[in-house]
């Protein structure tokens, strides 16, 4: 009897970077997807981390193929294009409107592959009064009140968990 992965057959496109968005196609792959990373020509910014965080990057991108493509070029675009329309899911961890800029968005997508899921992971939301701002984990912690209760409670010294908890919890 031959055993397959759940998602085995499933293309997707991960245009994500640093640890959330990739963490979550990474799962994706864990599970039998065809996953391709698309990333700028510089590469993802989490490839030139130091101080060990660059093995994040390792982590986060295994069973993936790759593909470098500067989406500020229409031969980036087009090439893009072409993946959509094959493609099962797209997961993008763009500020909102990022994906816009490159003829990427959502209903850009759609109107070429209909089918499509389009998973997009921001730190405040597609809408509302904060949906422009970029997120990291620690940014979240602190607003979250979840470093406070890291810290030592006397004096009240909110402290950063010592891993990506937010960044892994949201992939």
């Amino acid at each position: 009897m031959v055993v397959r992965a759940p998602l085995e057959g499933i293309k997707v496109l991960d245009f994500t970077h640093e640890v959330a968005g990739p963490h979550c196609a990474a799962l994706l792959a864990d599970l039998g997807a065809d996953v391709i990373k698309i990333e700028p020509p510089r590469g993802d910014r989490a490839r030139y981390w130091v101080d060990m965080l660059e093995t994040a990057y390792i982590v986060n991108n295994r069973n993936k193929r790759g593909i470098s493509l500067d989406l500020r070029t229409e031969e980036g675009k087009k090439v893009a294009l072409e993946l959509v329309k094959r493609a099962d899911v797209l997961v993008e961890n763009f500020v909102p409107g990022t994906m816009k800029k490159f003829g990427l968005d959502y209903e850009s997508v759609k109107a070429i592959n209909p089918r499509i899921i389009y998973c997009s992971i921001s730190g405040y939301g597609q809408t509302g009064p904060y949906y422009q701002r970029p997120a990291w984990d620690p940014v979240i912690e602190a607003e979250s009140g979840l470093m406070s209760m890291t810290g030592d409670p006397e004096p009240c010294l909110p402290s950063r968990i010592p891993a990506s908890i937010v960044d892994y919890g949201t992939g």
